[in-house]
Order: C-alpha cells, then sequence, then structure tokens
C-alpha cells in the first residue's frame, strides 16, 4: 500500500510540475510583441481615402477647396478637372496642381498649397464596427480596436493582423494590454484585421 502511495504522490509531483512548466512557458510566450519597422518613406505619400485642403492663391478667383482622394487615387479641382495623385506626396501634388493650371492656361501664375486634413488606418474582422479610423499619432493597435467598438465574442485576441508597407506581423493584443508599452502604434494606411477564433 505504501508504494502505491508513493508512486501516485509521484505521479502527483510529475502532473504538477509539468502544468507550471507549461504555465511558465506560455506566460513568456506572450510577454512581448514583434518589433514593427517603421513605415517606410513611401508612408508619407498619399493614399485613397485622405482628405485634402486644396488652396490656390495670388489668382483673381482664390479659392480653398475641400477633396477627398477616391479609390482611382484622384481628386478633382475647378477649370482643371481630375488630378492624377498616384505615387504624390503634398509637396508633388501641389506641383502637379501649379502645372496643370498653367499648361491649361486658366493661371499665368498661381500660389497652390495642399495639406492633409484626415488620413486614416482601416480596422476589420471580428470588431464590433469595422471600417476605417481617422489617424492620430497616438492610435496604436489596442485603441485602434477600441475606437471600431471592440473586439466580438469571437475574436481571437493573442493573433490581430497587422498590415504595414505590403508586410504582416501578427500582434498579441492581450500582451499589449499587460505592457502597454508593447502596443504597436500605427501609420497612416495600416490595416489591422481581428481574425475569428476557432473556439
Amino acid at each position: 500500500m505504501d508504494f502505491l502511495q508513493r508512486r501516485l504522490t509521484l505521479l502527483i509531483a510529475l502532473l504538477a510540475l509539468v502544468a507550471l512548466s507549461g504555465c511558465e512557458t506560455t506566460d513568456n510566450s506572450i510577454a512581448r510583441n514583434p518589433t514593427v519597422p517603421a513605415a517606410s518613406a513611401n508612408s508619407a505619400q498619399l493614399r485613397p481615402g485622405d482628405s485634402l485642403t486644396v488652396t490656390l492663391q495670388g489668382v483673381p478667383d482664390p479659392s480653398t477647396n475641400a477633396v477627398q482622394i477616391d479609390d482611382r487615387s484622384t481628386i478633382t479641382l475647378p477649370y482643371i478637372g481630375v488630378v492624377d495623385t498616384s505615387g504624390a506626396t503634398p509637396g508633388d501634388l501641389t506641383q502637379r496642381i501649379r502645372e496643370a493650371y498653367i499648361s491649361k492656361k486658366y493661371y499665368r501664375t498661381v500660389d497652390v498649397s495642399v495639406s492633409v486634413t484626415e488620413r486614416y488606418v482601416y480596422v476589420g474582422g471580428e470588431v464590433a464596427r469595422p471600417g476605417r479610423i481617422i489617424w492620430t499619432p497616438d492610435l496604436t493597435v489596442g485603441k485602434a480596436i477600441q475606437s471600431a467598438g471592440g473586439f466580438t465574442l469571437y475574436a481571437k485576441e493573442t493573433k490581430v493582423n497587422l498590415m504595414r508597407d505590403q508586410k504582416a506581423y501578427d500582434i498579441n493584443v492581450t500582451a499589449a494590454q499587460k505592457k502597454p508599452e508593447d502596443d504597436i502604434h500605427l501609420m497612416p494606411g495600416d490595416s489591422v484585421q481581428v481574425p475569428r477564433s476557432p473556439f
């Protein structure tokens, strides 16, 4: 009987040790999120959905135009019509607009300024309100999900997908809630996708 009790005690101790080591491994695996590189130099480029203010001055009919870049990467302005914004920064677009007004002979000289009023990130998948969210310099993955109404009941919070510059990163939002310094800051044009948990 003593032999059986000793074996049972040893078996329980061994199972407890295995369970504790398993817990430690799990804790370590969610300790830190990956290092996500800052957006590349093309992050300054304008993107579909960006809201702009285009101001024309130094002409007989100065104007301020609020426009939004459409899904074809174009905007429409008075007299010159459609202007392509593909691959342009605000400075590049300023030059394109100036050249268009002068080459089409609407003005001989014109002062153009382009400023971005709103930029966006996109949040989809298992959140209450999927869609675009206005980007601010302090916006993180966790804050973007909160702005989208939070996770649904079926969300896999430990493997949220961040797309930046056509590369994907898995972000553990549960870990970021425990360590706010691990909550990844977003850049304009980033996309956050919350997958569905299989359970």
